[in-house]
């Protein structure tokens, strides 16, 4: 396999790319997502997770609200799912496979990424870089809460509309 693939949206098809990966999983699938709504890809972890693989998710607080979010189909499959509550936005779009393949890029784990974006998706096969994936995916779980919809409703210096939010999106 090559120690790295790229995929481009349009034109190219990053979510199969996703799928494969998850498909090939026998150990581990951390997940870090700022959008997820994929059907397609919530499905292939449920499917890791139905084979044994330890399967993972950190979601951005966002996705409590999210009407077709995968936190619900996620955690109601057994996954544990997290809200990750601290910073503003937790804008990654990461998963780690293996301790040994990491997937990052702009592509968020959505159908609109696939279908209307322009995106860019890398799948790298390097162990140095995925424990430092690891490493990080770690201390965002240290920081978040279980998914939970009644977070939604908490009061948070971070929610989407506070006056805290709206001038750190200025700079």
């Amino acid at each position: 396999m090559p120690a790295w693939e790229v995929c481009f949206t349009p034109g190219g098809n990053c979510a199969d790319l996703i799928v494969r990966e998850i498909g090939r999983a026998q150990r581990q699938v951390l997940v870090q997502a700022y959008s997820f709504t994929s059907p397609t890809i919530a499905q292939a972890l449920i499917a890791a997770k139905r084979r044994g693989v330890d399967v993972q998710v950190i979601l951005d607080r966002s996705q409590l609200s999210e009407r077709y979010g995968s936190g619900d189909f996620l955690s109601h499959a057994g996954i544990p799912v997290l809200v990750d509550d601290p910073p503003g936005i937790a804008h990654n779009k990461v998963m780690v496979i293996d301790g040994e393949v990491v997937i990052t890029g702009s592509f968020n784990f959505t159908r609109s990424a696939q279908e209307r974006n322009a995106e860019n998706l890398l799948v790298l096969r390097d162990q140095t870089l995925a424990a430092d994936y690891m490493a990080n995916w770690e201390r965002r779980r240290a920081a978040s809460v279980p998914y939970d919809r009644a977070l939604e409703s908490r009061p948070s210096n971070t929610a989407p509309n506070s006056p805290k939010r709206a001038l750190s999106n200025l700079f």
